[in-house]
C-alpha cells in the first residue's frame, strides 16, 4: 500500500504523518488528537490548575476511549456469537416448522383423499339403500299385487264352493223328496 504523508496541525505545532491510511483518515486522526488535547487544557483552566503536559493526560484520555472502545467491541463480539447462536437456533426452529408444516400438509391431503373416498363409498351405500328400498317397494307392491290375485282366486274358489255346495244342498233336497215320495209309495 502507498504510504500518505499529510501534514497537520496538533495544539498549534505543525506535524507531517505519514502512515497507509488515506489522507482523510490521517487528518480525522490529528484533529482527535488536537480535540483531547483542547478538552484536557480547558479542563485543567476549569479547575484552575495548569496542566504540566498537555500531551501525556490526552494520550491517557484517549488510550482511556481505546480501552472502553476494546470493551465494547468485545461486549459486541460476544453478543454476535449470542446472536450467531441464537439466529442458527431460529433456523433450526424455522425448518422443524417447516418440515411440521410440510407433515402437517400431507396428512392434511391424505385426511383430504381419506374423506373423499368415504364420502364416495358413503354415496355408493346410499345409493345402494335407495336400490334396496326400490327394490323392497316393487316386492312389496308386487306381493301385494299376487296376494290380491291370489285373494280373488280364492274368493272365486270359494264362491265356486259355495254354489256347489248350494247345488249340492239342492240336489240333496231333491233327492230327500223323492227318496221321501219313494218311501211314500212304496212304503
Amino acid at each position: 500500500m502507498e504510504t500518505n504523508k499529510v501534514k497537520v496541525k496538533i495544539y498549534g505545532q505543525e506535524y507531517v504523518i505519514a502512515g497507509e491510511k488515506s489522507r482523510e483518515e490521517i487528518i480525522q486522526v490529528a484533529a482527535h488528537v488536537d480535540t483531547k488535547m483542547q478538552e484536557v487544557t480547558d479542563a485543567a483552566k476549569a479547575a484552575g490548575v495548569v496542566p504540566s503536559n498537555i500531551a501525556v493526560l490526552a494520550a491517557v484520555n484517549i488510550t482511556s476511549e481505546y480501552f472502553q472502545a476494546l470493551e465494547e467491541m468485545e461486549e459486541l463480539k460476544r453478543m454476535n456469537v449470542q446472536l450467531e447462536k441464537d439466529a442458527q437456533h431460529y433456523v433450526q426452529l424455522w425448518d422443524e416448522s417447516k418440515k411440521n408444516y410440510m407433515d402437517y400438509k400431507e396428512e392434511t391431503q391424505a385426511i383430504v383423499i381419506q374423506k373423499d373416498e368415504l364420502m364416495n363409498q358413503l354415496k355408493q351405500k346410499d345409493d345402494d339403500i335407495q336400490k334396496l328400498m326400490n327394490a323392497a317397494e316393487s316386492a312389496r307392491t308386487q306381493a301385494q299385487t299376487n296376494m290380491e290375485e291370489v285373494v280373488r282366486e280364492i274368493e272365486g274358489k270359494c264362491k265356486e264352493l259355495e254354489n256347489s255346495f248350494f247345488d249340492l244342498q239342492m240336489e240333496n233336497l231333491q233327492l230327500k223328496k223323492e227318496l221321501d215320495k219313494y218311501k211314500n209309495n212304496n212304503g
